[in-house]
């Protein structure tokens, strides 16, 4: 078991350095330090299991290195690699992050804010919920930074970092009507309750509809997905035998409209093509394998970091409005 009583003079003492140097290796200030010196210290850390006090910290320094992350759900593909890059980048500065999971309701979105302020954090990275309002005037007030990403609203006032959801689903559709398909499905949730879910909404239907073509929409929901009702409304519009493309954008109902397609494979993807967005894990071992548009979603976290590092720290380096594109995994389920 870890003694807890260990201190910072203990390891420095320990290692043969100052206090100052082992705070410099806490806190990722490892530019100067010789290998030999952070292998020691490492080491030695390592051998007696001695944990930061953060709270402690927080109190002597300025910054606490604590992030604050508010995610809508963190059970999807999408949210995991967000994740990675936001902590693999943290790491790197020398921060450490917390997570809540919002389930995009605006009350627990809030209450996750306000237990993370209680720990000092310096700033938030924050999927928002369409109630971020009252949230927005706390941070506000606190003076704490914060970014958004996959967020709702991107002016000038707000710091974000998002990926080119319409124009990504708008080029898309425009190759698929060039590659023959005539009449088009979207099933998809609500679109007003996220920013992303409107753009890839508006960019699938305004491709179609500037080409005055057939479009459908079914709305589902996670917490009730319904495969015979999918199946019945894909069946429904591709009896005749017109090219139809299906089209899923929301990550976490994709391997559930793939599996009401089951007695449509075969058609697939001459009368009747599917394409959705991420989860490409999955649709690679798909089989036919599903063609998807893919977000960066790593280096949309990576980024979401850096913008909220650069002003924590007032460096002033960063563009704190930045677009990231998509790209097009092309498959089997697409002509």
């Amino acid at each position: 078991m870890a003694d807890t009583k260990i201190t910072i003079r203990d390891i420095a003492e320990m290692a043969g350095v100052s206090k100052t140097t082992v705070s410099f290796y806490l806190n990722g200030k490892t530019q100067k330090m010789s290998e030999e010196t952070r292998e020691k210290i490492r080491s030695i850390i390592e051998e007696t299991g001695y944990q930061p006090n953060i709270a402690a910290r927080s109190l002597s320094q300025k910054h606490s290195h604590l992030i604050g992350v508010i995610i809508g759900d963190i059970t999807n593909s999408f949210s995991n690699k967000i994740v990675k890059g936001i902590e693999d980048s943290a790491r790197e500065h020398g921060y450490q992050i917390l997570i809540g999971n919002s389930n995009y309701t605006a009350k627990t979105e809030s209450t996750y804010i306000r237990q993370m302020l209680t720990l000092s954090v310096d700033g938030f990275i924050i999927q928002p919920t369409t109630g971020f309002g009252a949230a927005r005037e706390l941070l506000n007030k606190m003076e704490k930074p914060y970014v958004f990403f996959d967020s709702k609203t991107y002016d000038e006032d707000t710091n974000w970092v998002k990926t080119d959801n319409y124009d990504a689903t708008f080029r898309t559709v425009e190759l698929l009507i060039e590659k023959g398909y005539q009449r088009f499905l979207v099933i998809h949730a609500d679109p007003k309750l996220l920013s992303t879910r409107l753009e890839r909404s508006q960019g699938f239907t305004e491709a179609v509809l500037l080409h005055k073509l057939e479009l459908n929409s079914l709305i589902i929901t996670e917490a009730a997905l319904d495969v015979d009702k999918i199946a019945n409304f894909i069946r429904e519009h591709t009896r005749d035998g017109v090219p139809t493309l299906v089209y899923v954008p929301n990550c976490w109902a994709l391997p559930t409209v793939y599996q009401a397609l089951e007695a449509c494979r075969t058609l697939m993807p001459d009368k009747i093509g599917l394409i959705g967005f991420d989860n490409t894990d999955w649709a690679d071992f798909a089989s036919p394998r599903v063609t998807t548009i893919v977000q960066p979603a790593y280096e949309e976290g990576q980024k979401a970091t850096d913008i909220l590092i650069d002003l924590i720290e007032d460096r002033h380096e960063e563009n704190l409005h930045q677009v990231l594109p998509c790209s097009v995994h092309w498959s089997e389920t697409t002509m």
